[in-house]
């Protein structure tokens, strides 16, 4: 008994250990260290629930999201799966091919300045350092967020750059040759596009809800919202955080924000974010173009092969019918 006990009990654990996963955090002073934690761990270190956290499983397959909670950004854009806070930032399975390269920018761009002023090497794009350093002046949780955008949105235009370089040649391949290869290589290609187009359009339509609606955009200032439910409420006569803090904490709503703002006059609270997500709208959605440009080519390249066949079908049936014996009857 006692043995099964033990038994029953390290199966247990290795249960548990199972349920870890690997995460990579990194922080506002550019710190970062690679964390295997449960579920139950990263809930209660960031504050969301167990169904915001579902929403990052990689074995359940989940829309393009971005979500803004109280202390957190749940962010689930195809193989980027993170977590942003006002303090730090927690990007899923870190060795995936995919994601490296987002862990490598990440930890660029999130490395305090004075450790690229000291590196004691010479950078030769010391002007990007500077802009680098300008940027620095946001919140920390868009900078993360930026990083996690300009990575998508460069990965699915890289993906339309390939389609688009196959695809093309093939069409033209297929107009001068009509061919059972030719056909099952744009069949093939006509159905990645039509894949890639869904995924693209995810993530479009994410960014274009959230620009559409203002509460969900100040629900990701984490920062002002911090700010906001540490400073003590004032009279009229109080500092200026008041109005710069449209979330205060889940104390007042969505409809207490909105007067807020309009009895403060300060209409363009979100407007630095806006700035933000209208750039990678306008990337995603020039990337949505050229997948729709290449539809139209394949929808008429498709019309002309099937015009050319009919037009062989016809001259077929003429020749069959100019060589079938014909009987005339005399009387």
């Amino acid at each position: 008994m006692a043995a099964a006990g033990a038994g029953a009990g390290a199966g247990s654990e290795g249960k548990k250990r199972g349920a870890s996963r690997s995460w990579i955090l990194f922080d506002a002073a550019g710190e970062e260290r690679v964390l295997d934690a449960d579920k139950y761990a990263i809930m209660h270190r960031v504050d969301i629930n167990a169904r915001d956290l579902r929403i990052l499983d990689p074995l359940l397959s989940y829309p393009s999201t971005i979500l803004g909670r109280e202390r957190a950004i749940v962010l689930n854009l195809e193989h980027i799966k993170a977590i942003i806070t006002s303090e730090e930032v927690l990007l899923r399975d870190p060795s995936d091919e995919n994601v490296i390269p987002v862990v490598e920018e990440l930890r660029r761009r999130l490395a305090p300045s004075s450790a690229t002023q000291h590196d004691g090497k010479e950078n030769l794009s010391g002007q990007h350092d500077v802009e680098g350093a300008e940027e620095d002046e946001s919140p920390f949780e868009f900078r993360a967020l930026e990083v996690t955008l300009e990575a998508i949105c460069s990965f699915l235009d890289a993906r339309t750059t390939e389609l688009e370089t196959d695809a093309y040649p093939a069409l033209d391949e297929l107009t001068s040759k009509i061919s059972s290869r030719n056909l099952d290589r744009v069949r093939k290609l006509k159905s990645g596009m039509t894949r890639l187009t869904a995924r693209v359009q995810k993530v479009r339509d994410e960014l274009e809800q959230l620009l559409d609606d203002d509460d969900d955009m100040a629900d990701l200032y984490l920062s002002r919202k911090l700010a906001g439910a540490s400073s003590p409420v004032s009279g009229s006569g109080g500092p200026n955080w008041f109005p710069a803090s449209p979330t205060i904490g889940s104390k007042i709503s969505r409809a207490s924000r909105a007067s807020v703002a309009t009895v403060h006059g300060n209409e363009n609270d979100v407007e630095e974010l806006e700035m933000l997500l209208e750039a990678y709208f306008m990337q995603i959605d020039g990337t949505l173009n050229k997948l729709t440009t290449l539809r139209e080519y394949i929808d008429d390249t498709e019309d002309y092969i099937n015009i050319q066949l009919d037009n062989h079908r016809n001259q077929l049936i003429q020749v069959i019918y100019n060589t079938r014996p014909h009987h005339v009857t005399c009387s």
